[in-house]
């Protein structure tokens, strides 16, 4: 790709049409380009056929779609298909394709690395590389070969989407907007911990769900287990929850990943039902998948059923999520990019 090219891809349709005024095209020709990328997912400005050849070649001095193929995939054997991005600053990204049946989720990576540092998560230890563009998020949708079998997206791979929430909320904007993919937000789901001046923005600015990691509802544990409380705590990301409606289309759930003999007691369970209660909302309990380095195991079966069924019985709708892509290191918090051997997906 050249870099002194600017890409289309990640453009609004406001920008497309003011690319269009730069080089003297009608403003109609911007709506053409949000059809030819957002449609029907163009690989060259050469594809787009109903914009005259001269005007073709005025974009192609300046600017190029700015999609790029994954260098690396690794197969699972439950389907599960795990994906290696580049960006244009040279690093790479992981995005994880999940089909189930009539579904088929890509879970999304908006940073390469992360800041946050928990202590259960792979990308945590790879440290923080930067924020990825909006084509760079984007790309990881565009360009997957199973795109058009997707009806859902999950902000969950590497990084903290609020961390990036600029372009986030310009990302989920084009893939929800008429002129960009048209999907309902409600087949986006955002994650976090819980950013402070962030979470607020993101609450009121987007309509996609939301997604809290909690895994310990005791505040002490979770700044342990999860620096981030310390700059906002669970309490006060409860407190502001409370503020806002969440008993129609929109869902909120909270992320649980469930530590053998650490968070796994029924005085844990009871600690959440007390954080959570008013809240309307599902608490979804995740298998912990052993990293290096690092002294917590996974709970029992037995003990994880016991803590949903806790939880169901006080009010609260749990599931155990089904793990998905453990021999490919795509199950959840197992994504890294932060050893290469050439464009090879780091199994470390």
């Amino acid at each position: 790709m050249n870099s002194l090219k600017r890409s289309l891809l990640g453009l609004t349709l406001t920008e497309l049409k003011a690319v269009a005024k730069e080089l003297g095209m009608p403003a109609f020709t911007g709506g053409q380009m949000a059809k030819w990328i957002y449609e029907h997912h163009v690989k060259s400005i050469d594809e787009m056929t109903n914009i005259s050849k001269g005007n073709r070649i005025k974009l192609e001095e300046k600017y190029t779609i700015g999609c790029a193929e994954p260098t690396d995939a690794q197969h699972s054997k439950d389907g599960t298909i795990k994906y290696l991005f580049p960006t244009d600053n040279g690093k790479f990204v992981e995005s994880v394709y999940i089909p189930d049946n009539d579904r088929a989720t890509l879970c999304v990576s908006s940073q390469v690395g992360c800041k946050m540092n928990c202590m259960f998560c792979q990308t945590g230890k790879q440290g923080f590389e930067g924020n990825l563009d909006v084509k760079d998020i984007l790309n990881q949708i565009y360009s997957l070969p199973e795109s058009d079998k997707l009806t859902n997206i999950v902000f969950m791979g590497q990084g903290e989407p609020m961390d990036n929430l600029d372009n986030v909320l310009r990302a989920t904007e084009i893939l929800t907007a008429d002129y960009g993919w048209a999907w309902s937000p409600k087949r986006i789901t955002v994650s976090s911990v819980g950013v402070k001046n962030k979470l607020q923005r993101f609450i009121e600015e987007s309509e996609c769900h939301l997604a809290i990691s909690l895994h310990t509802a005791i505040p002490e544990q979770r700044a342990e287990l999860m620096p981030a409380q310390k700059g906002m705590g669970i309490e006060e990301i409860v407190e502001l929850l409370k503020n806002y409606d969440f008993s129609h289309q929109r869902r909120l759930s909270f992320e649980y990943i469930v530590f053998g003999g650490v968070n796994d007691s029924t005085t844990h369970a009871r600690e959440i039902v007390k954080l959570l209660k008013g809240l309307n909302c599902r608490i979804n309990l995740i298998r912990f998948h052993k990293i290096p380095n690092i002294p917590l195991h996974s709970a029992e079966e037995k003990k994880m059923e016991e803590f949903r069924d806790y939880l169901t019985n006080h009010g609260l709708f749990t599931t155990i999520r089904a793990s998905r892509g453990q021999d490919i290191f795509a199950a959840c918090g197992l994504l890294s990019t932060s050893k290469k051997n050439g464009n090879t997906i780091n199994e470390e």
